[in-house]
């Protein structure tokens, strides 16, 4: 890992592109070049889109809504509405999901390194910046991904509980 990051900038369209869960996620600062302190990424999701109920043991994640209309579940199942400026942190240990609700939803995603290679192991390079044909999670991989990395996968979305 690199101790000593050196400065950089990205335009909108540079970062490292990745398909992930039916999205576009860019990767603006790897865990490496911020010499293991966080990653950041953004993520482009199409509407419907919803993350199974997850924790991560080790990883705090936060999320900052920069387009669209998204609602965030935690431990307690209570919908949290989040749209562009919205803020959610979410400690390590605690579970939670999302779905997005609007067309799209473009959000910034803060979390370490051990998530970073969570996302790295279940994407692929996106082979264009824009979202990826339609297709299901698979969902094999996501679970061999998530032992690895210390997620673990807890249920459905809440939202398709309802």
């Amino acid at each position: 890992m690199n101790t000593d990051p050196a400065p950089y900038a990205l335009g909108p369209d540079e970062g490292e592109a990745f398909w992930f869960f039916g999205g576009l996620v860019t990767v603006k600062a790897s865990a490496q070049q911020t010499g293991g302190r966080f990653a950041l990424t953004e993520q482009l999701f199409p509407g419907g889109m919803a993350t199974p109920l997850h924790s991560q043991r080790e990883d705090d994640e936060s999320f900052y809504v920069l387009e669209g209309q998204v609602t965030f579940y935690l431990e307690d199942g209570r919908p949290i509405p989040a749209s562009a400026g919205a803020f959610v942190h979410v400690p390590a240990g605690v579970a939670h999901a999302f779905q997005v609700d609007s067309e799209t939803a473009r959000i910034l995603n803060v979390t370490n390194a051990q998530h970073e290679r969570f996302f790295r192991a279940t994407s692929d390079p996106a082979q264009a910046r824009t979202l990826p044909p339609a297709a299901p999670p698979d969902m094999e991989r996501i679970m061999t991904a998530a032992q690895e990395y210390g997620v673990e996968i807890l249920g459905p979305p809440p939202g398709a509980q309802a």
